[in-house]
């Protein structure tokens, strides 16, 4: 099913400036000590572009091979409730998951993970030893409800702790919730194996500013942006047969973040100011495109891989420092590239498990992190 906690860490991301990570490290933590800067945005124009061209490419693909079944999977409900499917899916780590197929199901999907820093990524891509290392353990959870054959309701709460090492800080004061993103989800198009036509969503949600951001008594406590945060995306996801009975079903997605509001902020924030300080922030705009492959070895156990391409714009922060002085910083805009491999076992159409890690091997102004986790789906 995966609508991930990557989904989740990039709207910490977009605070600072930064493109997404692996599930379970914030951007506060990814960009601890890089200073504000000048930097350029990355145009709405582009933006748009990141979340069209996975489509283009999973349509003119489509003619290629024998298209089979495309429901949603176990994980969005179309082989629940005693419907008889051969294969059996989770959904892999990062790929979104389409509308539910079936009214009145519910999915519930929860998450946990363990980010461990292993070095930096400069502006042109070299890699550098990390001296801030922060560790972070998150779990997030997936609750999914449909209201149609069509249409879904999701919301995806996440619950995380860190702390560092290497004298930069401390610990969180305790288990932290970050925002909390609610979206509605509409398949507008179903699968027609016979014209090779894939199952396409569209997802439409705001973020609303439920973790902490301002007036912080530790740094490590700012999970949250402020701001309410418009979330839009798109889905693909179609299956083809292989030769030897085995399925292979493909994914693509592009998303886009884009804050609504500006975060008032005071003295020590999640953008990096200090006591002392006053003022507005508004978050970059951010975003996501990738695919995934899901190969079924059998009916149960099926090997998993995403591939990910993230971007982030930086956020603008203006007010007056405890001085008196004014202050009108742009955080740096970044990118990255992610990869989760992932093994999947259901030992029913409705209840399964997958475990696997994302790590992030290339991109520019950002962390390296790698972040084993595990998650356990279900369908009602």
């Amino acid at each position: 099913m995966a609508a991930t906690m990557t989904s989740l860490t990039r709207a910490h991301a977009a605070r600072l400036g930064t493109a997404s990570m692996p599930r379970a490290l914030t951007a506060r933590e990814k960009d601890t000590g890089r200073p504000f800067g000048t930097a350029s945005y990355i145009p709405l124009s582009e933006s748009i572009l990141f979340v069209a061209i996975p489509f283009l490419i999973a349509l003119a693909g489509l003619s290629s091979a024998q298209a089979a079944g495309t429901g949603n999977g176990t994980a969005a409900g179309s082989q629940g409730v005693n419907a008889p499917y051969p294969q059996w899916y989770t959904g892999s780590l990062v790929s979104p998951s389409g509308a539910l197929t079936k009214k009145g199901v519910f999915a519930w999907e929860p998450y946990f993970a363990y980010s461990q820093p292993v070095g930096n990524l400069d502006s042109v891509g070299r890699a550098a030893p990390i001296k801030d290392r922060a560790h972070m353990v998150s779990s997030f959870t997936l609750y999914k409800y449909s209201i149609t054959n069509s249409i879904s309701l999701q919301m995806t709460p996440t619950i995380s702790y860190g702390w560092r090492h290497g004298g930069y800080g401390g610990t969180t004061s305790g288990a932290k919730m970050g925002d909390l993103p609610v979206d509605v989800m509409w398949r507008y198009l179903d699968a027609d194996p016979r014209r090779y036509i894939p199952a396409l969503s569209l997802f439409v949600g705001v973020a609303f500013p439920a973790g902490d951001y301002t007036k912080l008594g530790r740094a490590e406590d700012g999970v949250g942006t402020g701001t309410y945060t418009f979330r839009l995306a798109l889905t693909e996801q179609s299956t083809y047969t292989l030769p030897g009975h085995h399925e292979l079903r493909l994914r693509t997605w592009g998303t886009f973040r884009r804050a609504l509001t500006q975060a008032h902020i005071a003295d020590i924030s999640s953008y990096g100011t200090s006591a002392g300080f006053r003022g507005l922030a508004h978050p970059g705009m951010y975003g996501e495109s990738g695919f995934s492959l899901e190969y079924g070895i059998n009916q149960k156990w099926v090997i998993a891989m995403d591939l990910a391409r993230d971007w982030a714009n930086g956020a603008r922060v203006r007010g007056y420092n405890a001085r008196g002085k004014y202050q009108d910083t742009l955080g740096q805009a970044s990118g990255d590239w992610v990869i989760a491999p992932a093994v999947e076992y259901n030992w029913s159409p409705r209840f399964g498990i997958i475990a696997g890690v994302t790590a992030i091997f290339a991109g520019h102004n950002t962390g390296q992190v790698i972040s084993p986790q595990f998650a356990f789906n279900s369908v009602f």
